[in-house]
């Protein structure tokens, strides 16, 4: 699991920064890539990337300004061009339907593959057996959605060296005690899976928060996240102003990342006013309340590890 940061600032494109898109990818999990925001030229800067386009299968909005759904058209256009035959699922607030079919209508654009357009309003909105994603409101100038992506549980490694000593020779029952099954040995002997795997493995917690002021909704989805990724649209010397667009600073963020208890706080949806040489002074605001802090740069790649099974109780 890891971020790849395709486009980092806010409102407009600017020559370090280009607008909002995230891909987490999913790969060693599930094989596939999750998009959250899809600003104007997202597509060129995947082409920038590793991540493929083909393998994207889900898609998650958090609110329709410009530069969050601006490149949505075109990407859902060229993954048709690009092998893309898997179903892809869209998810987001009210009118991304009509925003995405009234695209593709008028530019005459027929796709290859299945598109499911999911609009949503508070609760959890994807689940099966490896992950749950929860959305809620935030605090913004329209409705915007924050995400609580929580990887369930693994189940811990298998104990080797105690089947050895039972006597159990590596094999299909190997697999079958690994995936927790109960097998039966020739010598009539019945074997537990389940007392035979190590302490399972703590699932991961990502947030991703689309614009907003600071609000409850934040704290609650960023809980004891072990990545939260926060809008900072303003330094802190501009609080009033963040307040008046319905937008966070980067001391806000840092505040929200440490009262909910994250591990780490990516600052993303940067304003074109800082230029490269700000992001050291913005990062270390934060870092004097939140040290943890991660200033997200355009193309950056973090790697989201797995918890050691001794973490995972």
């Amino acid at each position: 699991m890891d971020f790849v940061l395709l486009g980092t600032g806010a409102g407009v494109p600017a020559k370090a920064r280009n607008v909002t898109s995230i891909a987490l990818q999913l790969l060693e999990e599930r094989g596939t890539v999750w998009l959250f925001d899809c600003g104007e030229a997202t597509q060129h800067q995947i082409l920038k990337t590793a991540v493929k386009p083909r393998k994207i299968e889900k898609i998650f909005i958090t609110h329709l300004h410009g530069d969050h759904i601006f490149g949505l058209p075109g990407l859902l256009s060229s993954r048709s061009f690009q092998g893309g035959v898997d179903k892809l699922t869209v998810y987001g607030p009210k009118g991304l339907d009509a925003y995405i079919k009234t695209s593709l209508l008028v530019s005459g654009t027929h796709l290859k593959y299945p598109l499911e357009i999911v609009e949503i309003e508070e609760g959890i909105v994807f689940e099966d057996g490896q992950f749950t994603v929860t959305a809620m409101p935030l605090d913004h100038g329209i409705y915007s959605i924050g995400y609580r992506i929580r990887e369930k549980d693994r189940p811990g490694s298998l104990l080797v060296d105690r089947l050895h000593q039972a006597g159990v020779k590596p094999g299909p029952l190997f697999k079958a005690l690994k995936d927790g099954q109960t097998v039966q040995l020739e010598d009539g002997r019945v074997l537990n899976g389940k007392d035979y795997l190590g302490t399972p493995q703590r699932g991961r917690i990502i947030t991703i928060l689309g614009d907003t002021r600071v609000c409850d909704n934040a704290l609650v989805l960023a809980d004891s996240a072990d990545y939260l990724v926060h809008e900072a649209t303003f330094s802190a010397e501009e609080t009033e102003m963040a307040s008046s667009y319905y937008h966070s600073t980067n001391a806000q963020a840092a505040t929200t990342a440490s009262k909910a208890g994250a591990k780490h706080l990516i600052l993303t949806h940067i304003s074109s006013r800082y230029s490269a040489e700000d992001s050291e002074r913005l990062k270390k605001q934060s870092e004097a309340i939140f040290k943890n802090t991660i200033m997200a740069e355009d193309l950056m790649t973090i790697k989201i590890p797995l918890y050691a099974e001794k973490e995972g109780s």
